[in-house]
């Protein structure tokens, strides 16, 4: 456990200079085509052996933190791409193991381990989706957020940017609401992801309800009082 905390802690102190550009997510994006597949697989077995672009890209998500003139789209790309690049070091960390539920540090779970540096910023990944993303008020930020598990959204092999993240974020609601392993949708009858239920607020805003939200993007519609039932949740490792 201590080398571990030495490793993140090294990777913290190290880099004590700040800067108001935005970080290259280039680098996020090139590690993400070598070691994820179309459908969401992630070749932790490989990353491991090859941990240096994911540590540079972390070290660009320190040393390029967010900024007073960032625009909000900006903002949520680099802490969607953040929450997704230090799950998977977290689990390298702790790899093999047959779920992210068994990625434990200091009797704590993975995402209440305060080693997510972002900027100048220390937080958990827990603290970033739930203080920092949620709230952007944005739902489609669950699509975007990969939990290294498999009933979770898969994690795309592309890094977000301001310019590609609405519609990313689209695809990926489309594809999830969609996809028959996740959601089982009829007229009368929703059988959904947990992620509904767990943030089911998140989806019924302006009035609308979490069938309304289904519809925008369900290519078969629910009717208005169909039947809601949640799925139990897969946490095995996505790879």
């Amino acid at each position: 456990m201590n080398k571990v905390i030495t490793l993140l802690t090294g990777l913290i102190i190290s880099l004590n200079v700040f800067s108001s550009e935005q970080p290259d997510h280039s680098i996020w994006d090139r590690l993400l085509q070598e070691y994820v597949s179309s459908t969401g697989k992630v070749n932790y077995k490989q990353i491991k052996l090859h941990t240096d672009s994911l540590d540079a890209y972390l070290k660009e998500l320190i040393e390029h933190g967010p900024q007073a003139d960032w625009t909000k789209t900006q903002r949520k790309a680099y802490y969607i791409n953040g929450y997704n690049a230090y799950c998977i070091k977290f689990v390298l960390l702790k790899y093999p193991v047959a779920s992210v539920n068994d990625c434990i540090f200091s009797s704590k779970e993975i995402w209440d381990f305060k080693m997510v540096k972002l900027g100048e910023t220390t937080i958990t990944l827990r603290y970033l989706e739930n203080e920092i993303l949620r709230v952007m008020g944005d739902p489609r930020i669950h699509f975007g957020i990969n939990c290294a598990s498999v009933s979770c959204p898969k994690l795309i092999n592309r890094a977000y940017t301001s310019d590609n993240l609405s519609n990313l974020l689209d695809n990926m609601a489309t594809g999830f609401i969609n996809d028959p392993t996740k959601n089982v949708i009829t007229a009368k009858k929703m059988q959904l992801s947990k992620i509904f239920e767990w943030y089911r607020a998140d989806f019924e805003t302006d009035g609308q309800t979490l069938v309304d939200y289904i519809n925008k993007y369900s290519k078969v519609k629910a009717e208005a009082n169909a039947k809601i039932e949640f799925l139990d949740y897969n946490w095995a490792l996505n790879e």
